[in-house]
């Protein structure tokens, strides 16, 4: 079968397109390899995809729909797609909220086009964000709780995609599975990420940015168990029954709330050095905690997330090393 991954350029696209790959699916990616963060590393990403001969890369925004029929055209028809594409960071949406706008909202609209207009369409999967439950102050996060009231754009567009979904869902048929992923880190992650900006600075002996004065918990979940999640996610389509359209959400998260303060621990003893902290209030569009009730995952997909953040923080310092030849 041969699968569309938006966003192929990005940490979870790019995982998940391996893995994909690995087990012996064909996959295109599509991702405009913006400038959001180093292109370097998105290069070095699809560099590996490159390796395999079942991978074939278009550089194209999934917000032009003409691109996205083109390459539906030439490489398709896609019966299923893991649609990954997206700006993501909560702060960046502060000083650009166009390119959310751009991405995210008309970037799903488009995808969502393709797969109405694609006979026999099978399943779409789309990345969805802990951030949908805004300031919600119930833990852990259920995907029962509201979801109105997010308090960044970036949360907006991710709970408006949702909404998009469930429509298309309910007047197309087009069966759909949003995933809400919460605080992914490891190898190959984004540069802007907590981990990868503590691990750099560290190393580099300059200090690092604790927000809120270190009172945040978060849900860190490791990039293995995500694609896991996503995968099992994707090879489970559902169907219409009775009065619901065919479109759920899950969270996807390791069901633990982590204190970040606990975490620079893990991270300094794997270092084998001490962080500056530079204590500071909370961000604008900050939550002082997350945590994922994943217990519908768990029931409907299998999904049992396996790594703790004393196993995940090597493996991902160790990639970090290698990497950066440090």
């Amino acid at each position: 079968m041969t699968i569309l991954v938006t966003g192929a350029a990005g940490f979870i696209g790019y995982s998940v397109a391996f893995s994909l790959l690995e087990r012996g699916d064909r996959v295109v990616g599509v991702d405009n390899v913006n400038n959001y963060y180093e292109v370097q590393l998105k290069e070095a990403r699809l560099a590996r995809l490159n390796q395999h001969d079942d991978f074939r890369f278009v550089r194209a925004d999934v917000g032009d729909p003409s691109a996205m029929r083109d390459i539906a055209a030439e490489f398709g028809p896609f019966k299923r797609i893991v649609h990954l594409a997206a700006q993501a960071g909560v702060r960046y949406s502060l000083e650009n909220p166009m390119a959310y706008i751009e991405s995210n909202l008309v970037g799903h609209a488009c995808v969502l086009e393709l797969c109405r207009h694609t006979e026999g369409f099978e399943h779409l999967v789309y990345g969805s964000s802990s951030s949908v439950y805004g300031g919600n102050a119930n833990v852990p996060f259920s995907t029962e709780h509201r979801v109105d009231r997010p308090i960044s754009l970036y949360a907006a567009t991710k709970a408006a995609d949702e909404l998009m979904s469930h429509a298309y869902s309910h007047l197309y048929d087009v069966p759909q599975t949003g995933l809400r992923y919460f605080t992914v880190y490891g190898p190959w992650g984004r540069p802007d990420m907590a981990l990868f900006r503590f691990t750099d600075a560290i190393l580099n002996d300059r200090p690092i940015r604790v927000f809120n004065y270190g009172d945040m918990r978060r849900d860190f979940t490791y990039i293995d168990d995500v694609v896991d999640g996503t995968l099992r996610a994707l090879d489970r389509p559902l169907f219409r029954s009775n009065r619901h359209p065919p479109h759920r959400v899950f969270n996807l998260g390791n069901n633990r709330a982590e204190s970040l303060l606990d975490v620079i621990d893990v991270l300094e003893e794997t270092l084998g050095r001490k962080a500056e902290k530079r204590l500071e209030p909370i961000q604008p569009g900050d939550v002082p905690e997350t945590y994922a009730d994943i217990s519908a995952a768990a029931r409907e997909i299998g999904y049992a997330p396996k790594t703790t953040v004393k196993e995940g923080i090597p493996r991902f310092v160790d990639w970090f090393r290698e990497y950066h030849g440090c």
